[in-house]
């Protein structure tokens, strides 16, 4: 897909079970605001987390893109392949003396800690320990209060003071994996993503991510949270209960359900093909049309 070179999108599921109607809203709204714009779109398989992937499931996602009509520049990202790169992130941010070494169970945590936006926020047990014994131990990132603010361009403008809101939050986890808040503001950056179309499940996450670019020095990508796609019981639908999974041999009406639920205007007709759709996505997306609603 050749396009503006200012605008570099992505998609980037998990590999931990097949592609639910849920991803594929996402997939559909970053990809038709990339295709909007003639910008690139890039594929990563957010895979850091080894011990949660299901064997076959990211070649399946792949397929089940292609089946869709998606097609992405560049070869597809894997984070786990990745592991000497957020190493060397790791080491510097060390240096600079903004982590440190946390053995606190969780059950300690919520013994001590106040709840904060998405659960107890850290008490700084550790923060003052000095202590040099990484084996088994998690890293956390120190913060502090300063306000991070920015725009989202479907939930609008949301703010957080992330010692209060959060606490020092992990950034290498004590199993050995670097965590999804620091993996993810590398990879963006090093593959110059500057347009972040992704679920609401994240928004709170954005912050943080803000602030890990604003110690490293990295650019800050333009973000856009759509609203999830949930269950009946008003839960969000997830890979691990293989909740309505997509049908590969049945494209279209999976895309037209998805243009659907982002609230897009309705095809004047029926298209005769998954390139048509596109096609014609591209020339109508409006993610103004896109309401803001709860995670």
């Amino acid at each position: 897909m050749s396009g503006k070179p200012n605008y570099r999108g992505r998609f980037a599921p998990s590999p931990t079970g097949s592609l639910h109607f849920g991803s594929l809203v996402a997939a559909v709204a970053s990809y038709a605001d990339a295709l909007h714009e003639r910008g690139a779109w890039l594929v990563r398989m957010e895979d850091v987390d080894q011990g949660r992937v299901v064997k076959g499931s990211a070649g399946e996602i792949l397929r089940t893109l292609e089946a869709l009509g998606f097609e992405w520049d560049q070869e597809v990202l894997f984070q786990s392949r990745r592991k000497s790169r957020y190493r060397e992130i790791l080491a510097h941010l060390e240096q600079q003396r903004l982590v440190y070494n946390c053995g606190c169970s969780r059950r300690e945590i919520a013994e001590r800690a106040q709840m904060g936006i998405e659960g107890p926020v850290y008490p700084g047990t550790c923060r003052r320990s000095n202590d040099d014994d990484a084996s088994g131990k998690a890293l956390r990132l120190r913060t502090d209060q300063s306000e991070i603010c920015f725009t989202d361009r479907i939930q609008g403008r949301h703010c957080q003071v992330l010692e209060r809101d959060v606490g020092d939050f992990v950034i290498h986890r004590a199993d050995g994996y670097t965590a999804y808040q620091l993996a993810v503001v590398i990879d963006d950056a090093d593959q110059r993503i500057n347009q972040v179309v992704r679920g609401a499940d994240l928004l709170l996450s954005t912050p943080r991510q803000i602030y890990v670019q604003k110690l490293l020095d990295f650019a800050h990508p333009r973000y856009a949270h759509v609203p999830l796609v949930k269950d009946r019981l008003g839960r969000k639908l997830s890979k691990q209960d293989q909740a309505h999974p997509v049908a590969a041999k049945t494209p279209l009406p999976a895309l037209q359900s998805a243009w659907k639920f982002l609230q897009q205007a309705p095809l004047p007709e029926k298209p005769d093909s998954v390139q048509e759709f596109w096609q014609w996505a591209a020339n109508n997306w409006d993610m103004s049309r896109i309401s803001p609603s709860n995670r």
